[in-house]
């Protein structure tokens, strides 16, 4: 009601005036807040073994204008408030999908979710970006929600691969006890390597180099 909406405005306003203070970037020009796009992503480890990740994503104005299906919009409520959930495996083979939209636009936006369900099957992997355009890209699919399949594929990833990593070497009988968790695919090669690889001569030509990554994750960004 108009008093959740009141009070969600608040708490934005004041967060975003409470941290802009602390963000490490640049002080900014002086400015106003227009749009204000939020994700929260979330993994989580089933009991029957499976693995669950989702996202939720709203976007919100500062202002009020008015829509061609739901009226006024005014400032606070979300223009959108979509879910997404993927259920996979220990390999991150997509067991199901669930999407819903709470608030969108135009009233033809939920008649979309059931699409999604074509992720059944597929596994988040080399290729899961380029797998998602072909089969929800366009009018196959929701642009928001197209998105945050880039955003769970890293969280899948995130959530499954250091447990996974973790079990294995429990049933292996292998591995140290309170040993670390295996590096971030995101973790620059030569950083990794650090206490085992001397450093270069300033003069080499690996010095003049940018320090390679090693990203064996997926490609998981849309375009």
């Amino acid at each position: 009601g108009p008093n959740a909406a009141g009070f969600d405005l608040f708490v934005r306003a004041f967060r975003s005036t409470f941290f802009a203070g602390l963000m490490p970037l640049s002080p900014p020009a002086a400015r106003e807040p227009i749009h204000d796009r939020l994700i929260d992503c979330r993994g989580y480890r089933r009991d029957d073994g499976l693995w669950d990740v989702e996202a939720h994503l709203t976007d919100t104005k500062s202002y009020g204008f008015d829509n061609t299906e739901r009226g006024r919009i005014e400032p606070g409520p979300p223009v959108h408030d979509m879910w997404m959930r993927l259920t996979v495996d220990d390999d991150l083979v997509v067991r199901d999908v669930e999407a819903r939209m709470d608030a969108v636009p135009y009233r033809i936006c939920p008649d979309i979710e059931p699409a999604f369900s074509v992720l059944v099957g597929r596994a988040i992997g080399p290729g899961w970006a380029r797998t998602v355009r072909s089969l929800l890209g366009g009018t196959k699919g929701c642009r928001h929600l197209v998105e945050l399949l880039g955003v769970l594929a890293t969280v899948a990833f995130q959530t499954v691969a250091p447990l996974r990593a973790e079990r294995h070497v429990g049933e292996s009988g292998t591995g140290t006890a309170g040993a670390l968790p295996p590096p971030s695919p995101c973790t620059t090669a030569s950083g990794a390597r650090s206490s085992t690889r001397p450093s270069p001569s300033p003069s080499s030509h690996a010095a003049r180099k940018r320090p390679a990554t090693s990203c064996r994750s997926p490609r998981l960004t849309s375009n």
